[in-house]
C-alpha cells in the first residue's frame, strides 16, 4: 500500500519548505509519495522547488496559471499510490494527522475520509464570511445529497484510487471541492469524517479563496446534483 500526497502550489514561498519538510517527516504504516504541481508561481516558489531533494518526491510545473482544481487533476495523472490525500501548500492543515485520516480506509471501514475542521479544532482568526459560507455550503450538500457531513469544503479529502474510476473531473479552481464531493456521493460512497486541527490564516498571509468562490461552489453543488 502507498499514500499519494498531491500538493497544488501557487505562490507559497513563505511556507513551501516547511510544509514539504512536515510531509516528508511523517511516519506511516504504508509507503508515501509526494506529487507537487506548481501552478505557474510568480514568486520564488519555483526556485525553491528546484532545490528540494527528496527521494519520494516528483514535481510538475504548469506553463500558465490554471487553478487549484486543475493542479489536482494534473497530480492525479501521475500518482502511483493506492490512497490519495490532498494537501494545501500553506500551513493551515497539519500532515501529522495523516495517520488518523488514512486509518479508517486501512481498517476497511470506508473508501472516503474527510478531515472535519468543525468536529476538530480551529486555531487562529476565523473569518466570519468563510465560517458561515462553509456551513451554508455544507448544509446545502446535506440537503441535496442526503449525507450528514460537517465540512464539505475541507482540504483534507482522502480516498482510495478506485473511487475516482470513471469520474470525470472538470474543476479548475476551488470548484474541485463541491465537484468531487458531489460525484463521490452520487457513485454511492459514504463519507467518513475524522476531526482535524485547522490553523487559519488571513488574506495578507496568502489566503486565496474568496466569497466569489463560495457562490461558484453553490452553483456547482446544484449543477452536479442533476448532471455530470
Amino acid at each position: 500500500m502507498k499514500l499519494s500526497v498531491i500538493v497544488p502550489v501557487y505562490n507559497e514561498e513563505k511556507t513551501i519548505r516547511e510544509i514539504l519538510t512536515k510531509i516528508n517527516a511523517v511516519q506511516l504504516s504504508i509507503d508515501k509519495e509526494i506529487i507537487i504541481v506548481d501552478d505557474f508561481s510568480t514568486d520564488s516558489t519555483r526556485e525553491i522547488l528546484r532545490n528540494i531533494k527528496y527521494k519520494n518526491i516528483r514535481i510538475f510545473y504548469h506553463e500558465k496559471n490554471s487553478g487549484k482544481g486543475y493542479s489536482i487533476r494534473t497530480g492525479l495523472q501521475h500518482i502511483t499510490g493506492d490512497i490519495i490525500i490532498i494537501q494545501d501548500a500553506d500551513l493551515e492543515y497539519n500532515p501529522e494527522e495523516y495517520s488518523k485520516l488514512i486509518q479508517p480506509i486501512l481498517d476497511g471501514k470506508t473508501d472516503v475520509v474527510y478531515g472535519s475542521r468543525y468536529k476538530g479544532k480551529v486555531i487562529g482568526p476565523n473569518l466570519l464570511s468563510h465560517l458561515y459560507g462553509n456551513k451554508i455550503l455544507t448544509f446545502i450538500t446535506r440537503v441535496l445529497y442526503l449525507q450528514n457531513i460537517s465540512d464539505m469544503e475541507t482540504c483534507y479529502k482522502v480516498f482510495k484510487k478506485e473511487v475516482l474510476k470513471d469520474i470525470k473531473l472538470r474543476a479548475k479552481r476551488f470548484d474541485f471541492e463541491p465537484e468531487i464531493t458531489a460525484k463521490i456521493i452520487k457513485k454511492g460512497y459514504k463519507i467518513y469524517e475524522v476531526p482535524i486541527t485547522y490553523r487559519s490564516r488571513l488574506f495578507d498571509e496568502g489566503k486565496k479563496i474568496t466569497w466569489k468562490d463560495g457562490i461558484k461552489a453553490l452553483y456547482y453543488l446544484v449543477k452536479y446534483r442533476f448532471t455530470d
